[in-house]
């Protein structure tokens, strides 16, 4: 047992410091640990999630060329003329746009182009930008679990399928998308008239009055609408969508039973193989086609965050394979009375695990083959799969302290005792509410 306790301070060690140095190192710090265990300790190492991975690289290499093609811009355009024709709702419509954007790319990195924009609409509108800003970020971040290339649906979807639950992506969809949209329309109904207006607001009225912030506030004027969008942006865009569009079709007609796939000796080709062929694929098109430059591409916020969380995938759940793999028994016998009574009570544990780790992706990789070996049924997986995002409640992360530095009102903020920030109140309510819908949905469906 004193063997097993130091074990996992290993693993929460390394996943503690490389939470502190973030980016790459979440993942290489982890192959520290994953070192100390096989060396030091003698465990036998587990299998890295290689699939997984796979699909990540290839899904973030399509949406990266899109990128340099210049296609997220008008993306971005076309988010911001629906923002600014309607003002007054920008709490509502601003986290939605933020969830689409995600929802479509796959990654929540891509918004930093939005927020700034978001915060100009509401300050020159006179709505307190803490309000839209804080469920927007929140938003960018549930799409993760929304997106069909996304690496947490994809990782769900292959790993559910190696443990018997026969599920596919358009499945995870039809919970997680009505789910979190409602959760979202929740947290943006809290929202609405959270804190002070800004006329009402003594800080606010305090930085007002000096010229040169309130110049640095108004001065300037956020927007993408003067930009100019080649015809082959445009066509890197509908060939992006189309390839989405092929994945998702394949897999809805294997939800209905019709298989058009090719198989080999009575086995069929698996999707995340369709994936990584039809992602590969439009990327190249987008090449040929589209002008899309590979260097931009390999320079752009896309690619370069979804290569992070390649790394970070790859070092976390395979040192977390490793661990658990080598006390599956011993787990299964403390644990199997709760797990069986409360099997729902997983949902804390995805959460808990994804504030260390920072990634809807590695959380998973990492804890859901734990779950399915703990005879935790998949409908229930799928129920609670909203809450492998938790890493708000720490806010540390770069769209959360992004979108504080974009707010030039100073409303959105990280307060002084650091879990009293603006993602707090909308974070809990939407992944509290898209859990409780998400578990039904699944429940009523499976």
């Amino acid at each position: 047992m004193i063997t097993m306790i130091l074990e996992l301070l290993v693993v929460l060690t390394a996943l503690y410091i490389g939470s502190r140095y973030g980016s790459l190192a979440l993942g290489v710090i982890s192959g520290i640990g994953l070192a100390i265990l096989v060396f030091a300790f003698g465990m036998k190492p587990g299998n890295p999630p290689t699939d997984v991975i796979y699909v990540i690289i290839a899904a973030v290499t399509c949406a990266g060329m899109m990128q340099a093609s210049g296609g997220m811009n008008w993306l971005i355009q076309i988010a911001e003329k629906m923002l600014r024709k309607h003002p007054d709702h920008i709490t509502f419509y601003a986290p939605l746009c933020t969830f689409f954007l995600t929802v479509l790319v796959g990654t929540g990195h891509v918004v930093y182009t939005l927020m700034p924009i978001i915060c100009d609409i509401s300050l020159k509108k006179g709505i307190r930008p803490e309000r839209p800003c804080g469920v927007a970020s929140i938003a960018s971040q549930v799409g993760i679990t929304c997106s069909p290339i996304a690496a947490a649906v994809t990782a769900f979807v292959t790993i559910s399928n190696a443990n018997g639950f026969d599920i596919t992506i358009p499945q995870v969809l039809m919970v997680t998308l009505p789910a979190s949209i409602i959760g979202l329309l929740t947290a943006s109904a809290c929202s609405y008239k959270r804190g002070l207006d800004l006329d009402k607001d003594p800080k606010f009225q305090a930085r007002l009055a000096d010229p040169d912030t309130r110049d640095y506030m108004y001065g300037h004027n956020a927007t993408v609408l003067n930009h100019s969008i080649p015809k082959e942006s445009k066509r890197a865009v509908y060939i992006f969508l189309s390839a989405l569009g092929v994945i998702v079709g394949i897999a809805l007609l294997q939800t209905f039973g019709i298989n058009i796939l090719p198989e080999w000796n009575g086995e069929t080709l698996k999707m995340s193989i369709v994936i990584q062929i039809v992602m590969i694929s439009a990327a190249a098109c987008m090449t040929i086609f589209c002008k899309a430059d590979p260097k931009k591409a390999v320079g752009g916020a896309v690619w370069q965050s979804g290569m992070v969380a390649v790394v970070a995938i790859y070092g976390i759940a395979w040192m977390a394979d490793t661990y658990f793999g080598n006390y599956m028994d011993v787990m299964k016998e403390s644990l199997s009375e709760v797990i069986a009574s409360y099997p729902w009570s997983i949902a804390f544990v995805f959460f808990l695990v994804s504030i260390l780790i920072y990634s809807q992706g590695a959380t998973v990789t990492a804890m859901l083959p734990l779950a399915y070996s703990f005879g935790i049924t998949g409908p229930v997986l799928l129920g609670v799969f909203p809450c492998v995002y938790g890493y708000f409640f720490i806010p540390n992360y770069p769209s959360d302290i992004a979108t504080v530095n974009f707010d030039r009102s100073g409303t959105t903020t990280i307060g002084k005792y650091l879990l009293n920030h603006s993602f707090m109140m909308p974070g809990l309510v939407c992944i509290t509410v898209a859990t409780f819908i998400s578990y039904a949905l699944s429940m009523v469906l499976f």
